[in-house]
């Protein structure tokens, strides 16, 4: 195939500079995470492999790892860099960096070694409270109060992460609550950080130019919305009070969404994948507004979410983050855009199929995850040299 990222010549493009600024370790470690963990989830699935008995099961190991491993991933790999921008203040790099990277691979592995449980705990509690101590410093510095959400969401996240674990070391049930609680907090950064680049990224980048629009009214509600929705959930997952919130937060970002709309679009597959990964958000937050009025399973909607719109929207976040942040031309080649494709597909497959055809549901299942896992293999081939090298324009970073 031809070259998948178009790149101007230079003699910086040698070297080694994984450990230069956030993203580089971090989008490596997701895309790897993600080509590994979902093959080894369907083999636990399946009854071939044993997962690791500090989780107790195949399903909350999963739910933990796409939450705590691949997706906080990625988001320690947006949040050091773009508080670099914000900031203009250096985030980690170098040692520093590698540590927090090292740590985070020290928590994926944790489970499936015999150590004790508290330590196995103890590991993976630490890498989120240290990034949101990472990225503190310098907005405190800059005294940015719009900003202070992130590190705050991010101890969030860990308090999500610690009710996992309580429940692993058999001290309380909080398992699904805390779940719960770490997916809407991750949706928040997402729904927080796609407002602020999304309709920028279109504007700029769709051809000859496009206006988006956005409502005063919509942009306020749109962050508590999802936290109340959360909220909602972890108390009464299946009362009507998740309905009627879903139903009232599916509305509000659908419309948030269609302010972002330009048939332009659909030319720059760098901005159809975070429009149609912000579409499947809206779609999975429906999903979760109809899953008890109407019997869906709880799984298809959160797999509407997680495998739809964190899914798509972070696979895409990455590509885009990396192409700006290494000096290259904002495109992908024809390699790159069937990743685009293969996600997509991929939720489809995990999310609609099985209500459409429940009786194929494992077939769909097994297609889902070869089609996730092809997509991230084709982002780790593509992009592993390039996060690996320094910026081809010989700046910093």
């Amino acid at each position: 195939m031809p070259a998948q990222i178009e790149e101007p010549s230079s003699p910086a493009a040698g070297g080694f500079a994984l450990f230069a600024l956030g993203f580089r370790p971090f989008f490596l470690l997701a895309g790897l995470s993600a080509l590994v963990l979902i093959p080894l989830w369907v083999a636990a699935w399946s009854g071939a492999l044993a997962p690791p008995d500090h989780f107790g099961g195949p399903s909350l190991w999963h739910g933990h790892e796409m939450l705590h491993g691949y997706l906080t991933a990625v988001l320690a790999g947006f949040l050091l860099t773009a508080v670099r921008n914000w900031t203009g203040i250096q985030t980690l790099n170098g040692a520093p960096l590698a540590g927090l990277a090292m740590l985070w691979l020290a928590a994926r592995l944790a489970p499936w070694l015999p150590l004790p449980a508290g330590l196995v705990a103890l590991i993976d509690l630490l890498p989120a409270p240290l990034l949101a101590l990472a990225i503190l410093l310098p907005i405190h510095r800059k005294r940015q109060k719009n900003n202070y959400l992130f590190p705050l969401l991010l101890l969030l996240l860990a308090v999500g992460n610690l009710m996992i674990h309580l429940e692993a070391l058999d001290i309380t049930r909080t398992a699904r609550a805390g779940t719960t609680l770490s997916i809407y907090t991750i949706l928040a950064i997402i729904i927080a950080m796609g407002g602020r680049v999304i309709p920028f990224f279109i504007e700029r980048g769709a051809p000859g130019g496009a206006t988006t629009r956005s409502w005063p009214w919509i942009e306020r509600l749109a962050l508590p919305s999802v936290a109340l929705l959360g909220a909602v959930e972890v108390a009464d997952p299946a009362g009507p009070a998740t309905t009627l919130f879903g139903l009232l937060t599916a509305a509000i970002h659908a419309i948030r969404l269609a302010g972002w709309w330009t048939p332009k679009l659909l030319r720059v597959s760098l901005l159809w994948v975070l429009f149609t990964g912000y579409a499947w958000i809206v779609a999975g937050l429906l999903l979760t507004a109809l899953a008890t009025p109407l019997g869906l399973p709880w799984l298809i909607a959160l797999h509407g979410l997680m495998a739809g719109g964190m899914a798509v929207i972070t696979l895409g976040m990455m590509a885009r983050v990396a192409i700006g942040h290494t000096g290259r031309q904002m495109r992908v080649g024809p390699v790159v855009t069937i990743a685009f494709a293969l996600i997509n597909l991929a939720a489809l497959s995990r999310v609609i199929a099985p209500l459409l055809a429940a009786d194929r549901y494992t077939t769909w299942i097994h297609l889902a995850a070869g089609l996730w896992t092809l997509a991230f293999l084709l982002f780790v081939v593509v992009y592993a040299p390039i996060l690996i090298r320094p910026r081809v324009d010989g700046r910093p970073g």
